[in-house]
């Protein structure tokens, strides 16, 4: 391929802006066709993102001869049905986390795309950007001496009745089609990060409860990692608290780095002695550099931003500490 010819399947509020005008704005790479089940949404996105094709049936876009790239953006629950059907047509896909809403499931995918031959990336896109990048190198270069434990506490308060009663926030909450609630929709980042920085797991733990019992899935989620590498990593997510909380340190025989993953765009840095703020600027779309990486990798001129059996590995992870 000398060009990537996209199709998004889902074009919903993940794709307004953290993503679908993305593809156009990188390398070698066009957004042809968007598709969703109503097909009057469909076509109004297409009519706003100057996206030529639009589709009711995520079928018919990945037969689709002019598309060589597959994006799946819709929940959890119908990954498995497009990617397979993705894979079996031979065409690249990008696809959204959490991967599936079950790890069976991601495994399957990983299994099928290695078995084809077929390219399978999972859209892990806080790996690509400049400030994770930079906590990774720091860690390679052993700024803070040898990695030992790594903090997270993350908090939100409940979600109100007005959220509840709203499509686009309630599926999230459905396990049946997310996989464990706000746990499943937001944990997948900070557990890859944990991945990407840390490599695999050696064993992982943890226990979860429904304390608010707002809606089925559980809103409190604690849970210990030992990684193979020697790190131990300690969780907690509780999306039933008075007050938010962001915060994820890493200590070291030398020092420490602390940061927000979804909030504050920095990094505070302790080390010989010294405390040192690095500040890092919003992306305007932040899957944009995971998404280049991705072209890049589809063309064969870069490595595998992050693999499906990498992102089968984190569902592992949400589902041992939900148990």
């Amino acid at each position: 391929m000398g060009k990537i010819n996209w199709g998004i399947i889902g074009c919903g509020d993940v794709t307004e802006m953290k993503s679908g005008p993305a593809f156009n704005k990188v390398p070698d790479s066009a957004l042809l066709a968007v598709m969703r089940r109503d097909g009057s949404l469909a076509e109004d996105y297409a009519r706003r993102h100057n996206v030529p094709r639009w589709y009711d049936d995520g079928f018919k876009l990945i037969n689709d001869p002019d598309i060589n790239a597959i994006y799946i953006a819709t929940p959890p629950s119908s990954h498995e049905q497009y990617c397979l059907a993705a894979i079996q047509a031979g065409k690249p896909v990008y696809l959204e986390k959490p991967m599936s809403n079950n790890y069976a499931s991601a495994c399957r995918m990983a299994a099928a795309a290695s078995a084809k031959s077929v390219k399978l990336v999972v859209a892990h896109y806080r790996r690509e950007q400049e400030r994770f990048k930079t906590i990774k190198q720091l860690l390679s270069d052993r700024i803070i001496g040898e990695p030992l434990l790594v903090r997270l506490d993350y908090a939100t308060p409940p979600l109100t009745k007005a959220q509840l009663t709203d499509p686009r926030m309630a599926w999230r909450v459905d396990p049946a089609i997310a996989g464990g609630g706000l746990f499943h929709d937001l944990a997948p980042h900070q557990l890859d990060l944990m991945y990407y920085f840390f490599g695999p797991a050696q064993k992982a733990v943890g226990i979860s409860a429904n304390q608010g019992n707002a809606y089925i899935a559980d809103d409190l989620v604690a849970g210990n990692i030992f990684f193979a590498s020697g790190v131990a990593f300690s969780g907690i997510w509780c999306f039933n608290a008075m007050e938010a909380a962001d915060s994820c340190e890493i200590r070291g025989t030398a020092g420490s780095i602390s940061f927000e993953v979804f909030g504050k765009n920095e990094i505070q840095l302790e080390a010989k002695g010294r405390s040192t703020i690095l500040s890092f600027k919003n992306l305007q779309h932040v899957q944009q550099p995971m998404i280049e990486a991705t072209v890049q990798f589809f063309l064969d001129k870069g490595p595998c931003p992050c693999s499906g059996h990498e992102g089968a590995a984190v569902m592992q992870l949400l589902e041992a500490f939900i148990g």
